[in-house]
């Protein structure tokens, strides 16, 4: 059975929920590189980041973009972390697609409330790494 597209409306709904669960952690070092309606995203700009062996003066963490029939949540302390892949809510892990983009489709309480986790649990892994 086919979901019906989702509105511009209700993207822009989902959209609100996932930058909420992200909004406490544009701090510190995290900044929002873009934060305009349909996208928001956070970047560590730490200088000296070293990246596996590459010194980097910047590091994306995570972003909130609406596309056509979904908002994706770019998550990148999954694909830079197993530990933190192996840890990620089982519901959460469904909706990802490819490394690191998470397709959300419903504003579900439960699904925000993992996302809010993930990011609990990027931020720290960021933070043991020495990136934030």
């Amino acid at each position: 059975m086919k979901m019906a597209k989702l509105t511009q409306t209700e993207l822009l709904e989902i959209f609100q929920a996932v930058k909420k669960e992200m909004k406490p952690y544009e701090k510190g070092t995290i900044v929002a590189r873009f934060d305009i309606e349909g996208k928001y995203d956070l970047w560590s700009e730490k200088k000296g980041i070293n990246t596996y062996g590459r010194i980097r003066d910047e590091v994306a963490f995570a972003a909130a973009i609406v596309q056509s029939t979904y908002v994706g949540f770019y998550f990148m302390p999954v694909y830079s972390s197993e530990e933190i892949k192996s840890k990620m809510p089982e519901e959460l892990m469904k909706l990802l697609k490819g490394k690191a983009c998470f397709h959300i489709k419903k504003n579900d309480p439960e699904i925000m409330k993992q996302i809010g986790k993930a990011l609990k649990m990027g931020h720290a892994g960021y933070d043991k790494l020495g990136w934030i």
